[in-house]
């Protein structure tokens, strides 16, 4: 009787186990294929013709259309540079460099990736459209109140995540190791 309640208890560890590394992997995953530069998250395998099976379960699973490879790569952030949620009652500065691309956009989505621009402006800032500085750094104002200089106008409340997306970049390829820089995010004020 002893081994039979060994054994039951044996498979149920197991399979708690088992099945909770898989939801880990499906779902976050970022021990399994992600990088994570500052708040900033990426799946660099996301785009190749084999991916390996940690980052093919969860694109499956989150049904995105993927950029190729060579198209360029997707940074994901949750959290600002100190950590803390992202919240739309918060004004954020985005500052620093991009690695090198051709271009890149930047937009704000909720938990369900539906995009935060406010009514009447673009869904995304991009690149060629921002003020920077003599040396190439930019400062990008995030929020639903009105700021100076370059500004993201979000509309909504609770949590987001910022979507900056590298076109034609050779950021985490191999070729540019020391330029894999990431603009930090600092919260400004919340109301």
């Amino acid at each position: 009787m002893r081994f039979v309640l060994r054994l039951l208890l044996s498979i149920a560890i197991a399979l708690t186990v088992g099945f909770g590394l898989s939801y880990y992997a499906l779902t976050d995953g970022r021990l399994f294929g992600a990088v994570t530069l500052g708040p900033w998250t990426a799946w660099p395998d996301a785009g190749s013709p084999a991916p390996n099976p940690y980052t093919r379960g969860h694109l499956t699973r989150e049904a995105a259309l993927q950029l190729g490879r060579s198209e360029g790569l997707q940074f994901v952030a949750t959290t600002d540079s100190d950590n803390a949620p992202l919240k739309l009652e918060c004004s954020y500065l985005l500052a620093g460099h991009v690695p090198v691309s051709t271009f890149w956009t930047l937009s704000a989505v909720d938990a369900t990736w539906v995009n935060l621009a406010a009514p009447g402006t673009d869904p995304a800032l991009r690149s060629s459209e921002i003020v920077r500085e003599t040396d190439g750094m930019f400062r990008v104002h995030i929020g639903t109140r009105l700021r100076p200089g370059n500004w993201l106008e979000l509309a909504g409340e609770g949590e987001f995540q910022l979507v900056l997306t590298l076109y034609d970049t050779t950021a985490l390829s191999g070729f540019a190791s020391s330029d894999a820089s990431m603009p930090s995010i600092t919260l400004e004020q919340c109301l």
